[in-house]
């Protein structure tokens, strides 16, 4: 937000010295990106010039006027000037030579035109404080004399300041929650520009124009009033302008601009109705589904039945608390005004303002939280200033739906700020920073019942009243103290695990990925689960970032399929990603969760109540794998990712995780979206672990993936937990190296065959690796020949011959007696 120290000085003696100003500002928590100060914007003679004489010269591609203007020199100064929007007589600003304007524009007398230009008459632009250019600024008649300085007639003679208010400091967007922090930090007076009475001698509570409130809940004050008979050519006074200029806003006409001016200065955001161009009464309702508006800047809107809209008898004419329509708007013929200013339910506003892509200066407001006791105080600053400039009659009727609750009170101890801050605190001084910010305290021996003022909306917890505390006292009181840190054994077991797994994982060349962990329908869509998987059952956010994606993972593949895509767009041929991360599935309960306190630990039965509630988290390890597994070059052609790969992604992930292979199986399954031909599933006493394979045809085609895309996932939590590992032994001795070829009907799967030698070998079998698979006439038709390598060794001998034949002929045997396997070539 930008402010002009010269407005804010209207309520509280601030300083105009920004090497004060700015440490002001910040000892109350403003953060101040800017000061602008205007008086040193445009340095040498800036003078008031009248308009003598004028000459309009000719024979030229576009006017030029050739002007004689009184500086409060003797002779006039004649002065080349392209602008037509003024005459002789009128006052304007001139820079004479010597002048330097914003940029380094330096003014000298120079000739052109056939004419010495001595100088140069201004326009707000080439001033620096506005973007008109068409034509240069006309100073009022009372702007001062011919050759007086005209910094103070152009608002050169002012500092601006640019502040990063934060969210949650709602008051801190007008220019009254600014004069009031700094009366806070500089200890000073403060003048509350609201402080007015909002109803004048005469006014009576029938509205002016009929109103109907039907969703209290979205809207608890709906406030208007009536101007009839205004000059619709009046316009806005200089003075409204350049405040509205230095704040960033751009003057439209007197109304709107009183409207602009008034959510500046007081925080209330209002709308102007042309009276003339409404059809019956106003109804203020959620809107319905399929209704339309066009919005002031041009474009027609679908609205959701999440909206709130004003309506008259023709449908909707204003998207409520973000921008007005175009049926109603204020236009140059507008002679009767209807002011409206109401009080609307934040998080209504902020969700539809994310979804019509509409940040409005009102929405940014009502979002942080605008005082719901203002509205009148705006209605009355605005029909006065109206009619102040542009004439007409105001209607005496007031009208006011009010349905505000009551500020609700927060109890808290007495010593609590102390206690979180550090700080000791008095109970009286307390008290008094309390009672500073508006808050009505209550002292019940040492505890304070605290009700907060309508313009905090912010503050509704003890911690709230404990930050202002410290804020207000200071927090440069707080000292710096490091906190101790308490003893502890380091990692926990299953972080360690997970750590080793992503390390396992990048060595084997896969590129961590970490993904939003947010999912829609249309991922289940795509991957053709059932109406019956629990993988459906996901936890809905209840303030989702994006409608489309509205609730949280129970799988790690959407989101990282979606970055795979992502990278393949990009122009990436090969990529291998992987993510270690939770999903969420839901606790089946349903209704709202105890709120817990934060000034103490919650009991125990509060906990346990509040943990119901919250969905369960498990780790899942997940990987995914599109184009070369190994890239093609001068060594020889590439090799395509296929399900192996995936396979052995899941393989090195428990592995990392401690399970020797002798501890989990791999079996074909059919579990979407794996093609049900090329999908493996691990499991781990008798328990799926998780699958691992090339995906469905169908689901690389729905997510834009190329063909044989392939993917694992792994649930880590089901994976038990290694025990103390025993160093390995190594063993000097040379190995006995047998390979052996096992037949096997064809729908016996590898990995049984794998399990079957491991379990037979015994204690000498250091490693078994599948080298070959063989189908065709030698084997007999519906089987396969597995060929294997066994690597047998001791670790405290050389074994014999017979020994590592007797350690095959076992491993054989119980291949025979699990899977019916047998030696080929026997």
């Amino acid at each position: 937000m930008r402010v002009s120290v010269s407005w804010l000085r209207e309520y509280v003696d601030a300083p105009t010295d920004p090497a004060v100003l700015e440490p002001a500002l910040v000892r109350v928590g403003l953060e101040v990106e800017e000061i602008d100060d205007l008086r040193a914007s445009v340095s040498g003679p800036l003078v008031i010039g009248r308009v003598a004489e004028i000459e309009e010269l000719t024979g030229l591609k576009k006017p030029i006027r050739y002007c004689q203007v009184a500086v409060g020199e003797s002779e006039p100064r004649g002065i080349i000037c392209g602008a037509t929007n003024f005459a002789v007589g009128d006052l304007v600003p001139v820079a004479l030579p010597g002048a330097v304007l914003p940029g380094g524009f330096a003014i000298t007398a120079r000739k052109t035109y056939g004419r010495v230009s001595d100088g140069m008459i201004c326009s707000a632009k080439e001033l620096g404080i506005g973007e008109d250019h068409a034509g240069i600024m006309v100073l009022p008649g009372g702007a001062g004399i011919p050759g007086a300085d005209a910094r103070p007639a152009v608002g050169l003679d002012d500092v601006v300041v640019e502040l990063d208010s934060k969210p949650l400091r709602g008051h801190c967007f007008s220019v009254r929650g600014v004069a009031r922090e700094l009366s806070h930090s500089l200890g000073l007076p403060y003048r509350d520009p609201a402080d007015i009475d909002p109803a004048p001698p005469g006014a009576t509570a029938e509205p002016a124009h009929p109103v109907t409130v039907m969703d209290p809940t979205g809207c608890d004050r709906f406030a208007t009033r009536l101007v009839r008979g205004i000059d619709p050519a009046a316009p806005s006074p200089e003075w409204l302008r350049q405040r509205l200029v230095h704040a960033g806003v751009r003057p439209i006409s007197l109304a709107v601009d009183i409207t602009n001016y008034l959510m500046l200065e007081l925080g209330q955001p209002m709308h102007a109705f042309d009276a003339d161009r409404l059809h019956g009464p106003l109804v203020v309702r959620r809107a319905r589904s399929g209704e339309r508006l066009v919005t002031l800047d041009g474009v027609d809107r679908a609205l959701d039945p999440t909206d709130m809209i004003i309506c008259d008898d023709t449908g909707p004419i204003s998207l409520a608390a973000v921008m007005g329509g175009q049926t109603s708007e204020i236009v140059p013929e507008t002679v009767n005004v209807l002011f409206e200013a109401a009080h609307w339910e934040p998080t209504m506003v902020g969700r539809t303002a994310r979804r019509h892509k509409l940040p409005s200066e009102a929405a940014k407001r009502w979002e942080r939280g605008v005082d719901p006791q203002v509205s009148l105080v705006a209605l009355q600053r605005a029909v006065e200033l109206l009619v102040t400039h542009a004439g007409g009659e105001v209607d005496d009727r007031v009208g006011d739906i009010d349905t505000v609750a009551e500020p609700a009170a927060i109890v808290i101890p007495a010593d609590l700020p102390s206690r979180i801050a550090g700080v000791t605190y008095p109970p009286e001084r307390v008290v008094e920073l309390l009672a500073e910010i508006g808050c009505a305290v209550e002292q019940t021996g040492d505890r304070l019942q605290v009700t907060p003022p309508s313009w905090r909306a912010d503050l509704t917890d003890p911690a709230d009243l404990v930050e202002e505390v410290a804020r207000l006292d200071g927090y440069d009181r707080i000292p710096s103290v490091l906190p101790q840190t308490p003893p502890g054994a380091g990692l926990t077991p299953a972080q360690r695990r997970r750590r080793t797994v992503g390390r396992a994982l990048a060595e084997a060349g896969y590129v961590e990925a970490l993904c939003y962990p947010f999912v829609g329908e249309a991922a289940w869509e795509a991957f053709g689960l059932g109406d019956d998987d629990p993988r459906r059952e996901t936890v809905r956010i209840a303030n989702p970032i994006s409608g489309q994606e509205p609730s949280l993972r129970s799988t790690l593949l959407p989101p990282l399929l979606a970055a795979l895509r992502r990278n393949l767009g990009r122009g990436a041929r090969e990529v291998a990603l992987y993510e270690i991360g939770s999903v969420f599935r839901s606790s089946g309960r349903s209704g709202v969760p105890p709120r817990l306190p934060v000034t103490h630990r919650p009991e125990d039965a509060q906990l346990a109540a509040a943990q119901q509630h919250v969905p369960s988290q498990e780790w899942h390890a997940a990987a995914v794998i599109a184009g070369d597994a190994s890239p093609a070059g001068w060594w020889g052609a590439g090799r395509p990712a296929d399900w192996a790969d995936a396979v052995q992604a899941a393989r090195t992930v428990l592995a990392a995780a401690g399970l020797p292979e002798a501890q989990f199986e791999v079996r074909a399954a059919e579990y979407a979206p794996w093609h049900p031909g090329r999908c493996a599933e691990f499991r781990v006493a008798d328990q799926v672990v998780g699958h691992a394979g090339e995906l469905h045809p169908a689901v690389c085609e729905a997510m834009e993936l190329p063909k044989r895309t392939c993917a694992m996932e792994l649930d880590l939590d089901a994976v038990p937990l290694p025990g103390v590992a025993p160093a390995p032994r190594f063993a000097s001795y040379p190995p006995a190296l047998i390979d052996v070829a096992l037949v096997v009907a064809n729908e016996v799967p590898a990995a049984d065959v794998h399990q079957a030698l491991l379990a037979g070998a015994g204690e000498l079998l250091e490693s078994v690796r599948l080298f070959d698979v063989y189908t065709g006439e030698q084997v007999g038709a519906g089987r396969k020949s597995l060929a294997y390598k066994l690597v047998f060794r001791s670790v405290d001998r050389t074994l014999t011959v017979e020994e590592a034949v007797a350690a095959r002929d076992a491993a054989v045997a119980v291949a025979a007696e699990r899977v019916g396997a047998e030696l080929r070539g026997a």
